[in-house]
């Protein structure tokens, strides 16, 4: 098949990206890139190219017939005919939970919408983990659990008409469980679809998709290997700007590519996680050989976010060639003292940042009512949700609760616009260490702050700031940040 020869050609690299807009592909004349970068990605592997329309087993185009059961029908036909094509006519699918068996090609066509149900009820519910804890919650729109081999590919349109699930969220936190001491909580009782979810899988490609207004996060890879994540066009911010509309989660996987994407959401448009508090140490999985390249990053929280699911660990990640278009933060690395976990290898280099808020964001003690977990006074230990005991269990000792956060890359960068350069806070029992930074201009009304940190090596880095501010250093030690490097906006 054609597809399939594309396929193994973006696989093995020798194409950089096909998209309009993309940051170009200059390499750093320093660039170090890992020995592992080719192994990640997707595999070869072959399909069957026979055709199965969902049309054929009763599914409607109207945009208002709910097909769910027809989509099923006609992928559980293809699987038992050993895998092929499953396809549509034009028109516009309604749709909840479908479920994508091995050896199937997914195609959703130029004219083709997929919409998913705006009754929460038609997803599903499964065991699989959301937001570090695993938990019953709402299938996806699309998954693909324990199966390998598989395309989800198409210039068409998957649509999560997620506003009834952001509005729900909103009223639930806003008028009931943040008033009760309740906002650790509400973003696992507030259960809101994603779009796609791969779990348990290997050698999956995603391609060329166009996905809009997710209820929950668009695209989770948990518990799988040898990914690729290849094109997608993301726009969340339709009609609103929903809560944790996340771009792509990668989620204790490993050997993952991801390319030539262009995502607007509402929370972090790349990002890497492992696990959250006691129970990600109990599932100690971690999130290592990440691939993340050509891509662009617009709103959100983070053009590339570690954590704050950080228990498992994340490791071995090379990020190259990403522009960032008012994105809240550059790098963006959050954890918090009940997580544990170590970040480490993590190298970015060949970033444009414009119109960022800071391009340097971490914290090891983000979003204290978000992140820890106290149970109010009102509510019986013994009749709580099962997930809620969970989100209580405590790490023992502390200690292990700690995050480690080392050895981190920052290689041509050039940052305009920003409203902060750093804000890098470690904690006096784990100092943030070995933080190298080459070729870095950055532009940005302050300067910002280092505190508790260690050994950082600059090599050819400038900042320019509106206030002619300086870096404050706090708890430091062989951080220079010698008086050359600064300069007045202006000058």
């Amino acid at each position: 098949m054609k597809f399939l020869r594309l396929t193994l050609i973006l696989i093995t690299g020798l194409m950089l990206f096909s998209c309009k807009d993309k940051a170009e592909s200059k390499k750093p004349k320093t660039s170090t890139q890992p020995d592992w970068i080719d192994k990640v990605g997707s595999k070869e592997f072959t399909l069957k190219d026979d055709i199965f329309l969902v049309n054929d087993f009763g599914a409607i185009g109207d945009g208002k017939t709910l097909n769910t059961e027809a989509i099923q029908k006609t992928i559980d036909a293809c699987a038992k005919n050993g895998g092929g094509v499953v396809t549509f006519k034009p028109g516009q699918y309604l749709t909840g939970s479908i479920f994508i068996s091995k050896d199937i090609e997914f195609v959703v066509p130029k004219d083709v919408v997929i919409l998913g149900s705006e009754n929460i009820e038609d997803y599903k519910e499964i065991d699989t983990r959301i937001a570090g804890l695993e938990m019953k919650w709402p299938a996806a729109l699309i998954n693909v659990r324990n199966q390998e081999n598989v395309i989800i590919r198409g210039e068409g349109t998957i649509d999560g008409q997620g506003k009834v699930f952001w509005d729900y969220y909103w009223d639930l936190r806003k008028n009931d469980y943040e008033p009760r001491g309740l906002r650790w909580i509400v973003d696992y009782d507030a259960k809101r679809p994603r779009t796609i979810l791969i779990s348990n899988s290997k050698d999956i490609f995603l391609k060329d998709l166009n996905i809009q207004k997710a209820g929950f996060w668009s695209v989770q890879v948990l518990y799988s290997e040898y990914i690729t994540v290849d094109g997608l066009t993301i726009r969340n911010n339709i009609g609103g700007h929903g809560p944790s509309t996340d771009g792509v989660d990668i989620d204790s996987s490993r050997f993952i590519l991801v390319q030539n994407c262009d995502i607007d959401c509402n929370d972090d448009n790349f990002c890497l996680k492992a696990g959250r508090d006691w129970d990600g140490q109990r599932v100690n999985k971690p999130t290592e050989y990440v691939v993340i390249r050509d891509c662009i990053a617009r709103q959100g929280a983070g053009l590339f976010t570690l954590g704050s699911e950080t228990s498992g660990s994340i490791r071995h990640v090379y990020v190259s060639n990403i522009k960032g278009l008012g994105t809240k933060n550059g790098l963006n690395i959050k954890s918090a003292t009940t997580r544990g976990g170590v970040v480490e290898d993590i190298y970015l280099e060949n970033i444009k940042m414009d119109s960022v808020r800071t391009f340097m964001e971490v914290s090891m003690n983000w979003n204290p009512t978000y992140s820890y977990s106290k149970l109010p006074k009102e509510f019986n230990p013994d009749s709580i949700p099962v997930h809620w005991k969970k989100m209580l269990n405590k790490v023992e000792p502390e200690s292990k609760g700690i995050p480690t956060f080392r050895n981190i890359t920052l290689n041509n960068i050039d940052v305009k616009g920003a409203e902060r350069a750093i804000n890098v806070n470690g904690l006096e029992n784990s100092i943030i260490e070995n933080i190298t930074l080459i070729d870095v201009s950055i532009q940005a009304k302050t300067a910002g702050q280092i505190n508790y940190s260690a050994n950082w090596k600059l090599n050819n880095v400038t900042l320019k700031t509106e206030d002619g501010s300086k870096v404050i250093l706090k708890n430091t030690d062989s951080i220079n940040f010698t008086s050359k490097m600064y300069k007045k906006q202006n000058e």
